[in-house]
């Protein structure tokens, strides 16, 4: 893929959007400091580092993340006692726009989360994330599944580590289905069927919200490529435009879903935790979202079993006369651990990510029902059973295409957010959505 790259002046031009709220939970050591602005070490082989990081799992809505995270922090603090990681905790949205203001004044943190490709460039052409290529070299050799690094690298290096591989099902409330005699749809038109029963009986069909519009573009992806294939969206991104018709006829698709009431109510005003609370208080039948969600449903010992039971998952339906395929799906890698450039300790912040990578891939599965970017030897693990069956479709995938939003280049990236929100809420075309999404494209921000 063909790409032009920003500058490091304009990145920093760019990094100098202010953030109003970037406060999180923290874990820090005894001074109190947060984890940004890099560590400390007094220099000897044995003194006293100071590794700060900094990540998204808040403990109320990514409580499993959070727990195993504080679990490998304190192994490799009793196992290198001259150590200490002090850690500061945001959510998704706070996250990646600290990280923007950070960068903007070469403050990061020694080690930190980033998500892939157009997401991850303008810091590596900015100079401030850090080579892995030598882990990779190290006992971290072959560990990955194939294709997971490549995600984080730009001319040949790598430059994160991936610890999340996600695809997005869309789950569904098995008791509501039965209720009304529903079936998980294979086609298109079934998955309508399936929106007017619930509707005709006063049940939600989906929970969505798209005030955080990644949650949005989720089902633009998925009708673009029942609509137009594995590659159209790939291929739309590389060459900067957005003119293929199953790329509108996608956005139309989309609009179509709103006007047949698929949505809860005021969706495009609701963050993805409200519209999910949604889901989980089975007030509505389905929820598309990210792998990431399994534990919620299979290991996370605050979720009633009773609950659990009750939630499946199935595949986006195939449209006919489309060119997509049912075991194409929309997801890619999740976040991938950096190291500061600038970190006063970079050496003892490599080896902390190295430790936390590899210590991630073995206890993520069963401890935490994550899927790591590290293999997985699903014969010596005892795993619920939803877990296998998605690690069996991610072994059965014809094609995984990456999210659009981590495709594109920031600029570009938030103009889509902009765009997705705008299509659903009913305020441009379909045309206009696509000539806009070319436009931001054609920046080349």
């Amino acid at each position: 893929m063909k790409k032009k790259w920003l500058s490091a002046s304009m990145l920093l031009l760019a990094l100098t959007l202010v953030l109003s709220a970037c406060g999180g939970s923290k874990n820090s050591s005894d001074d109190g400091k947060t984890a940004a602005g890099g560590g400390s070490s007094s220099g000897g082989s044995g003194d006293k580092v100071t590794i700060k990081m900094m990540h998204l799992w808040p403990d109320g809505s990514n409580s499993a993340q959070n727990k195993l995270a504080k679990q490998i922090i304190s192994e490799y603090e009793q196992a290198n006692p001259n150590v200490k990681v002090e850690t500061e905790v945001l959510e998704n949205e706070q996250y990646k726009n600290k990280l923007k203001v950070l960068s903007a004044s070469n403050s990061l943190p020694d080690v930190g989360f980033t998500w892939a490709a157009g997401f991850l460039e303008p810091y590596v052409k900015g100079n401030m994330f850090a080579p892995l290529d030598d882990l990779l070299q190290g006992d971290l050799k072959d560990k990955f599944v194939a294709g997971t690094t490549e995600a984080y690298a730009v001319d040949g290096k790598t430059y994160a580590l991936p610890v999340e591989l996600n695809i997005v099902p869309v789950y569904y409330n098995k008791e509501i289905f039965a209720k009304y005699n529903l079936q998980p749809p294979k086609t298109y038109e079934e998955f309508k069927n399936i929106i007017k029963t619930l509707n005709d009986n006063k049940v939600t069909p989906i929970a969505l919200g798209s005030k955080d519009a990644w949650t949005g573009s989720f089902w633009y992806m998925y009708l673009a490529e029942r609509l137009g294939g594995p590659d159209v969206q790939d291929q739309a991104v590389a060459s900067s435009t957005f003119s293929d018709p199953s790329l509108i006829q996608a956005a139309k698709e989309a609009q179509d879903l709103v006007k047949s009431n698929a949505f809860v109510k005021g969706f495009n005003g609701l963050s993805n935790d409200e519209a999910k609370s949604e889901f989980m208080n089975e007030k509505a039948a389905m929820y598309a979202m990210g792998t990431w969600e399994v534990p919620n449903y299979t290991t996370n010992p605050d979720i009633p079993q009773e609950f659990k039971d009750k939630i499946g998952f199935f595949k986006f339906p195939t449209i006919e006369g489309g060119k997509g395929n049912i075991n194409d799906w929309v997801g890619g890698v999740g976040v991938g651990m950096f190291v500061s450039e600038n970190s006063k300790v970079k050496e003892d912040a490599k080896k902390f990510v190295n430790y936390f990578v590899k210590r991630w891939g073995e206890l993520s599965v069963v401890d935490a029902g994550i899927i790591p970017g590290t293999k997985v030897d699903t014969s010596s693990v005892k795993l619920p059973q939803m877990f296998i069956d998605v690690l069996n479709e991610l072994n059965n995938a014809s094609k995984v295409i990456l999210y659009l939003d981590v495709q594109m280049k920031p600029g570009a990236a938030e103009e889509h957010y902009n765009l997705i929100q705008a299509l659903l809420g009913n305020a441009i075309t379909p045309e206009e959505f696509a000539k806009k999404q070319e436009e931001a494209l054609k920046t080349g921000k």
